[in-house]
């Protein structure tokens, strides 16, 4: 029976007959039907993961911020997350600046190819150059004023405010802890039954997947330009997907074994629906709903530590961006420019990639607009950014999977090093 095939069996073989799909439909030149009849549907299931997304992480963060009925704890609980997070954001760009030199990605597209990529896809380069203007004209302490709303209304409509939702969230339950139990008890238990709808709300839309993903790889295989234009660019994604395959099945099992005592496998049976919808979706907010569910349920991590580890992730934790803008840099440099860059200038792709990526809106291609700051800080031609345009959904989709992979690896660890952690159940 079809009910009694795991969720992620579900997901892939949706993905997999949606790719089919969308590849006879393409060659049959039919893009118009799948565009205006079947892309619809997985719009809907984005739009449905989106909605559910702020309030689960207000209720769950609530919740678990209140259960740990101690400051000291929450200090412990922040500070190891965010040393986690940059820990491996810092590999993840030296990874892509040392492969990206290695293999030369850039030497390897000819003239020809490089003028029809400048001019095919300059004015998307320049809508999102127009972007990262807006944000370079910030003050350098701006990203800290943007932290805090002005209204936590218009900051609760807005799936690219999380930051400003989880600082808010965050002083309810300092509050929370801070009061007599007593008192604090009928919010949390109100929050606590909310929590419990929600979490229903997710198995609701997640018998929706399979239909879902579905309309979305054959949205994406009808969109996806000709092989003619990806292949030139074939040796840049190669690079890509090989520093993201090392930090997928190289560094977080490493990072799971020594820290927290976790079989990887176990690992990634437990959070297989989280990567084939992030794959899928392109977005880490679009993905947290299920990221969350996989992490608490599959994994053992206790709610209270999932609630502020995972939500935060999805926010400032960005490993596979920010090794695709280290990559995309050198390349693009490797492209353009004349002389190859210097060991200064790297170093400052290294720190500028990482403050990037904790600026990066956890929506699909939000790190093409940090990637421009970049290019920028570095003296990297900014126009060069349509040179990579042609193969970017793909690997913003691949991206994503270690962005949530990454996410779920520090819940783990941190859950492990606060006693949090509880025996994984089969999956």
């Amino acid at each position: 029976m079809i009910d009694k095939i795991a969720l992620h069996w579900k997901i892939l073989i949706g993905m997999i007959l949606g790719l089919v799909f969308g590849l006879i439909m393409k060659n049959l030149e039919q893009k118009g039907i799948v565009v205006d009849w079947i892309k619809p549907f997985g719009t809907v299931f984005i739009n449905l993961l989106k909605m559910i997304a702020v309030p689960l992480i207000v209720v769950s963060l609530i919740v678990g911020l209140a259960d740990l009925k101690d400051i000291s704890k929450l200090s412990k609980l922040g500070g190891r997350t965010v040393l986690f997070y940059l820990c491996t954001t810092v590999i993840a760009v030296s990874l892509g600046l040392i492969l990206a030199n290695i293999i030369k990605p850039g030497s390897y597209i000819n003239e020809s190819s490089r003028k029809s990529l400048l001019e095919n896809f300059s004015g998307d380069a320049s809508q999102k150059i127009e972007l990262a203007d807006k944000a370079k004209t910030s003050g350098p302490l701006q990203p800290l004023v943007d932290i805090v709303p002005d209204n936590i209304f218009n900051s609760l409509s807005d799936n690219g405010s999380m930051l400003q939702v989880i600082f808010f969230v965050i002083l309810i339950g300092i509050g929370l802890i801070l009061i007599e139990e007593e008192k604090a008890k009928p919010v949390v238990d109100f929050f606590k039954g909310m929590n419990d709808v929600i979490l229903k709300i997710i198995d609701i839309v997640m018998l929706f997947s399979p239909y879902g993903v579905f309309a979305l790889m054959a949205a994406l295989m009808v969109e996806i330009p000709d092989f003619s234009t990806l292949e030139a660019l074939g040796i840049y994604g190669l690079t890509v997907l090989l520093g993201l395959l090392l930090m997928v099945f190289i560094l977080y099992p490493s990072l799971l074994l020594l820290f927290a005592k976790v079989n990887p496998i176990t690992f990634f049976k437990a959070i297989a629906p989280a990567q084939l919808l992030a794959f899928s979706t392109s977005s880490s907010a679009a993905t947290l709903p299920v990221t969350m569910e996989c992490v608490t349920e599959n994994l053992g991590v206790d709610e209270e530590v999932s609630s502020f580890v995972l939500p935060l992730g999805a926010t400032v934790n960005m490993d596979g961006t920010s090794l695709y803008q280290a990559v995309a840099a050198i390349f693009i440099a490797q492209a353009m420019l004349p002389n190859p860059l210097d060991l200064n200038t790297q170093l400052m792709i290294v720190v500028t990639a990482t403050l990037a990526s904790i600026g990066s809106a956890a929506v699909p291609s939000a790190g093409m607009v940090m990637l421009v700051i970049v290019l920028g800080q570095a003296g990297i031609p900014e126009a060069g950014l349509a040179l990579i345009f042609a193969i970017d959904r793909p690997l913003d989709m691949c991206r994503t999977v270690v962005n949530i992979t990454s996410d779920a690896t520090i819940a783990t660890i941190v859950a492990k090093s606060v006693g949090k952690l509880n025996t994984p159940r089969e999956v």
